[in-house]
């Protein structure tokens, strides 16, 4: 597989990826920007749970889980931890999980009797869903770094389908994508298209095409959003078998 950071647009020619989130907050980590605020903003406030899901696992409550992450991130921008990012690395994935297990080991215990909430940055936790979500968990024998991994890797897949839904919604076909999403994660060969043409109201063929189609865009912006926790010219293709690999053990 190719590790050219690339997709196919909707005339099916080849489009490069802007520069990432994640290579925008490293490139002005030493000259802060509101350009490299608002993406670090964008990513904390999307990869909140994995990390969440990780303190959990290692032991703490939920209310303790809820206030070391919220510290972890407000620490992450008051001391300056991104300066010692490595670019090498690439990876949005292995710099926050390896900055949070320092900080559970190294800063925790010094700073959880302080005041939370003490800086400016804030991400939003709804305590409810995680624990919803951390309840359901399927594999609750993993590891903690295993289900990071994991709940990584679902939380791309969330990001993922909600794009596709939000695009499907704003060309008028919201009630289209009600009748396919069940299509997205099937296996080939065992999709009932005579059922999704009902659905859609119309022919069998309009529907294989139909489905087709949303599959593909499924995975363009699968891949552009994982794109977005790696540096610009970092190896795509093997953190997606990664993500992969970790979803199918589970």
């Amino acid at each position: 597989m190719s590790n050219s950071n690339t997709m196919s647009g909707s005339a099916g020619q080849p489009q490069a990826f802007p520069h990432t989130r994640w290579s925008v907050v490293l490139a002005s980590r030493r000259t802060a920007s509101a350009e490299s605020a608002a993406a670090l903003d964008a990513l904390c406030r999307a990869y909140w749970y994995p990390l969440y899901a990780y303190v959990r696992r290692c032991g703490q409550s939920a209310h303790d889980a809820q206030d070391l992450t919220q510290e972890f991130f407000r620490r992450l921008l008051e001391k300056h931890w991104l300066d010692s990012a490595d670019r090498s690395k690439g990876r949005l994935r292995t710099f926050l999980i390896t900055a949070l297990k320092r900080f559970m080991s190294q800063e925790w215990r010094r700073v959880c009797a302080q005041k939370r909430g003490g800086g400016q940055f804030h991400v939003p936790m709804d305590t409810a869903f995680a624990e919803s979500r951390y309840a359901a968990d399927p594999a609750p024998r993993d590891g903690a770094e295993e289900l990071f991994d994991r709940q990584w890797a679902l939380t791309l897949l969330d990001l993922t389908l909600a794009r596709l839904q939000a695009e499907f919604a704003a060309a008028g076909k919201a009630t289209d994508f009600e009748a396919l999403k069940d299509c997205l994660m099937a296996v080939h060969g065992t999709i009932d298209y005579r059922a999704v043409a009902a659905r859609l109201g119309g022919s069998e063929g309009t529907a294989r095409v139909a489905v087709h189609r949303l599959r593909k865009r499924f995975r363009e912006i699968c891949r552009e959003e994982i794109s977005q926790t790696l540096t610009d010219g970092a190896d795509l293709d093997a953190e997606m078998r990664h993500l992969a690999e970790v979803l199918a053990k589970g």
